[in-house]
């Protein structure tokens, strides 16, 4: 299928399954609301997959590594290096995603979307659109053939993943330079100042931030990307992990897989997709508020609610990764918690 009528097929959730499950849980043996925002994210999961008994997760954490052009400016403490080193000890199952992913029973997927080096391993997964972007502060960050190429990406890999048996995607990248990318997508379409949306990212100084901000400025005033057109964005100031991220979240919707979305740039990614299409919102999990700078404000653009606050900001998924057992905690609950019947209890009444 094409872009466009893969999202064409995503369907709303269903209003008869939320009821049904909000019922359901009236009758658990708690007080009403307890569990709090995990409790409404189980609710979410059974209209989005239309039953009152989830299924046990198969879990599994997608992590996008793609290059990108703008370092060449400056906005980085590090270099393209430093993103294939980090994969290579991803397929070693080395870094922090890695180790966490263990203890919560997920499955670790590395995706080459657009690094400049190749890893040779064959855990990692090649999807390589181009050896990194275009710098954006000199010319538009890919091409209309290698955004669309980006996005039909991770279309195909949600529907490769899901065909393995997986109904739980947290997801993570991997990129130096990304939240450069991140902060110059958002600024467009949220029609904010840069300034607003930047932070430090990998630990720029003040000094840093200023000059990263001041790069991001003068590239959306040099390639006037369309506010109301992500996929114009994306190319014009973006990455492929973001513009994969958004990809994957319309496919898996289309499927009615659930996404749980990490921290800042994988906010972005969601926030592409809901704008390209607005019911992919029924199907994305919010796991933590980024320790980013606006990291809060797009989880509240896009009306989402995350269960953790611990100003995470370690990418790779790990935030993503630290919800799933909360979630499998909360599934357990709705399923298999005596209920006030059971116990010859009177149920809980709103006041």
């Amino acid at each position: 299928m094409t872009v466009e009528e893969t999202i064409n097929s995503v369907e709303k959730s269903s209003d008869f399954f939320k009821l049904k499950a909000e019922e359901k849980w009236s009758h658990v043996a708690m007080p009403l609301g307890s569990l709090g925002i995990l409790g409404d994210d189980v609710t979410k999961i059974c209209a989005a997959e239309r039953t009152i008994t989830p299924e046990k997760r198969k879990k599994c954490v997608v992590v996008f590594c793609a290059d990108n052009g703008v370092v060449e400016e400056g906005i980085s403490q590090s270099q393209h290096d430093i993103t294939t080193l980090v994969v290579k000890n991803m397929c070693t199952k080395d870094t922090s995603v890695c180790k966490m992913a263990q203890v919560a029973g997920a499955d670790v997927f590395p995706v080459d979307m657009g690094m400049i080096d190749d890893v040779d391993d064959e855990t990692i997964i090649n999807m390589k659109v181009a050896r990194g972007t275009a710098n954006f502060a000199k010319k538009h960050a890919m091409t209309d053939e290698e955004v669309l190429k980006a996005i039909k990406n991770g279309i195909e890999l949600s529907k490769m993943l899901s065909e393995k048996g997986y109904n739980l995607f947290a997801l993570g990248e991997m990129g130096i330079g990304n939240t450069t990318t991140s902060s110059a997508v958002a600024s467009v379409i949220l029609q904010k100042e840069p300034r607003e949306m930047t932070g430090k990212g990998a630990g720029l100084s003040d000094a840093g931030v200023l000059k990263k901000i001041e790069v991001i400025k003068k590239a959306i005033e040099k390639h006037k990307p369309d506010s109301k057109n992500p996929i114009d964005v994306i190319k014009k100031v973006g990455g492929f992990d973001i513009a994969a991220m958004a990809g994957f979240i319309i496919g898996a919707a289309a499927l009615k897989k659930m996404c749980v979305i990490d921290g800042f740039i994988s906010s972005v990614g969601a926030l592409c997709a809901i704008k390209m299409c607005p019911d992919t919102k029924d199907y994305i999990l919010a796991s933590h508020i980024s320790g980013e700078k606006a990291g809060e404000l797009i989880l509240n653009e896009m009306g989402l609610k995350a269960p953790i606050n611990a100003k995470l900001r370690l990418g790779e998924g790990t935030g993503a990764v630290m919800f799933m057992p909360l979630i499998d905690m909360a599934l357990t609950m709705f399923n298999e918690m005596v209920t006030f019947e059971d116990i010859n209890m009177e149920a809980y009444k709103p006041l």
